[in-house]
Formats: C-alpha cells, structure tokens, sequence
C-alpha cells in the first residue's frame, strides 16, 4: 500500500506491511476463518466432536476477532477508495 499524505493512522496500522490488495484480502478471509473458528459452537450445540474441535469456550474472542475483521474490511474499502494501492 501506498502511504498518501492524507492516510489516516488506522489505516496504516491495518496494512503497513501489506503490499498489495490480494494479499489485503487473504489477511480480511482469514481474519473471517478465524472469527468463525471462535464461536463457541461445543458450548452452543452440546455436542462432544465441536466442543472437542472448537476449544474456545467464551464470547470474548468472537468480539476481538469481529472488531478486527470490520477493521480490516473498513480499511480496504478506504484505500480502494483512495486508490492507495502499489501498481
């Protein structure tokens, strides 16, 4: 990405070291993965094979993982907009 002179602070800490838009968007899917994976679907569902696979059993990582992807995603749609990106 390049840093324009009017990119604000929460966008350069998002993608300061993300060159390029694909790679912005492998982090935001993976960030999503990752937001799913901490459901806490074994305390939901009672079920021993989930509650052995997902081993988060509390809301406070599905919060952190939520935030961080809606800032991933804010911060795309910002330097799409700006058109930000290295050719």
């Amino acid at each position: 990405m390049k840093v324009l002179e009017n990119t604000p602070m929460w966008v350069k800490l998002a993608y300061a070291s993300v060159p390029s838009r694909k790679m912005a968007l492998w982090l935001l899917l993976a960030s999503a993965l990752f937001t799913f994976y901490c459901l806490p679907l074994g305390a939901l569902t009672h079920n021993a094979l989930l509650d052995k696979w997902f081993v988060i059993n509390d809301w406070s990582w599905v919060a952190m993982m939520t935030a961080m992807t809606a800032w991933y995603w804010l911060a795309l749609k910002w330097v799409d907009k700006n058109q930000a990106w290295e050719s």
